[in-house]
């Protein structure tokens, strides 16, 4: 067993989940920089004395993965290769007695609303003025922007709001300080998150004002792209289309998990919509915007999910063709509203639905890809990976959707950087494409000097 350091502590914050997560870890550690402290985020050596880990405890592949990360570094603790071992998030939120009980070598639990403590507990004051202060773990040229914390919807399968509690906005001041900030970092792009984007305002303005927020936004010198995550059907402000059509920098596209379409599953979940509703908010969105693209996230096997509502499910989707979509397993999560239905659908058949669903898609996607070969759109590149770079159109969100591949061999392309692209061939999901070179235009004769 090692000895314990006499060096100053290196603090190594290691992220689990969404991306809600991330941006939370990224407030801590811009804390403990302010405090001086020696910060990394998932140190590639994992040589940090100090482990801070920011669980997920949304679903129960997510629940699972959090409590093997803690039983790592309890273990590792114990064998000495690390002092201490905290645990914060949202798996910390609601199992925190649990996790005190069964796995004791953690120094000290926190749930989601406890950063002053946890700040505490590593020697680190909370400093309020650092509105907008945070150490971004993404690339260089893109973050996510938390407009607001919580959620108010009653969905019956989701455990959200045991873990971040009501929905609380974000004030639109604070938010235009953190993207100027952000700008002034060399971020392009802002990706607007929350449990619910929909909601945005209604506790502090009293009213829906995500529109209002993309209005201030879109001033923010430097940041070129504003992508939207999260929405929720039932109540959406459609002045917001409005903006997205009117405004360059708001990208056309909108992240709005639908979770199902049969009327009477939706009325279980407690969503609030009907088949018809649903459907027809999509065909409005894409009357105000028609080159809009819509991801979407749905739920295969709800407790009493037949196959007949399955099929419906899986009829509409190509109906529909949405241009970006993920499907899930519904997980059974305690003290939520389903959670007293039986969960009588069988894995096997969730995991045959999903991959039906996921086997139309890709259908949908291919087609709608085969569309854009001999087309040129502005794209973004995040990264290099042995022989080709990886970049993005505005209809697509890093990690999620697809990916633009262009040949290293060939082309040199600076990251973080918008390159035209025109695409040659399409896959089911990615794109592959080269730059437009653009040439001079030629002087008329009358117009050259003589």
């Amino acid at each position: 067993m090692r000895t314990k350091t006499t060096k100053q502590n290196k603090i190594n914050v290691v992220t689990l989940g969404c991306s809600k997560n991330v941006y939370d870890s990224e407030v801590l550690m811009g804390q403990l920089k302010a405090n001086g402290k020696d910060v990394v985020h998932e140190d590639e050596n994992d040589d940090g004395n100090i482990v801070v880990i920011n669980t997920c405890g949304f679903i129960g592949k997510a629940k699972e993965e959090s409590v093997d990360t803690i039983l790592h570094y309890a273990q590792r603790k114990e064998a000495g290769e690390v002092d201490k071992v905290y645990v914060t998030g949202c798996l910390s939120e609601r199992y925190k007695p649990d996790l005190e009980a069964e796995i004791t070598n953690v120094d000290q639990y926190f749930g989601t609303h406890d950063l002053p403590n946890l700040l505490k507990v590593l020697e680190a004051d909370y400093k309020h003025e650092l509105i907008g202060e945070r150490l971004t773990t993404t690339p260089q040229h893109y973050a996510y922007l938390k407009i607001a914390e919580g959620c108010d919807r009653p969905c019956s399968f989701c455990a959200i709001p045991l873990m971040r509690g009501k929905h609380v906005s974000t004030p639109i001041e604070n938010l235009i300080t953190e993207a100027t900030k952000l700008a002034e970092k060399g971020i392009k792009e802002i990706m607007l998150i929350a449990q619910d984007l929909t909601y945005y305002g209604l506790d502090i303005y009293k009213k829906r004002a995500l529109a209002d927020l993309l209005q201030e936004l879109v001033k923010v010198d430097g940041i070129e792209w504003i992508r939207l995550h999260y929405a929720f059907p039932t109540g959406f402000p459609m002045d917001v289309l409005e903006v997205m059509k009117n405004e360059p920098k708001v990208c056309n596209y909108l992240d709005i998990p639908l979770q199902h379409i049969n009327t009477e599953i939706l009325k279980s979940m407690k969503r609030g919509t009907t088949h018809e509703k649903t459907t027809a908010l999509i065909h409005k969105f894409r009357e105000a915007v028609p080159n809009m693209a819509i991801r979407t996230t749905l739920i295969v096997g709800y407790p009493g999910e037949t196959e007949e509502q399955f099929q419906e499910l899986k009829d509409w989707v190509e109906e529909m063709r949405f241009e970006r979509l993920g499907a899930f397993e519904y997980s059974h999560e305690e003290n939520t509203g389903a959670y007293v239905l039986e969960d009588d659908v069988s894995a096997d058949v969730k995991f045959r639905r999903v991959n039906e669903i996921m086997e139309v898609q890709s259908q949908i996607s291919w087609e709608l890809n085969q569309e854009k070969i001999g087309k040129t759109f502005k794209c973004l590149f995040d990264r290099k990976d042995g022989e080709y770079y990886y970049g993005r159109t505005e209809f697509d969100s890093p990690d999620v959707d697809n990916d633009v591949i262009v040949d290293a061999r060939q082309h040199y392309i600076k990251l973080g950087e918008f390159i035209d692209i025109e695409i040659f061939e399409a896959g089911d999901f990615d794109l592959h494409g080269k730059p437009v070179v653009k040439q001079e235009r030629p002087v008329p004769l009358n117009q050259k000097r003589k």
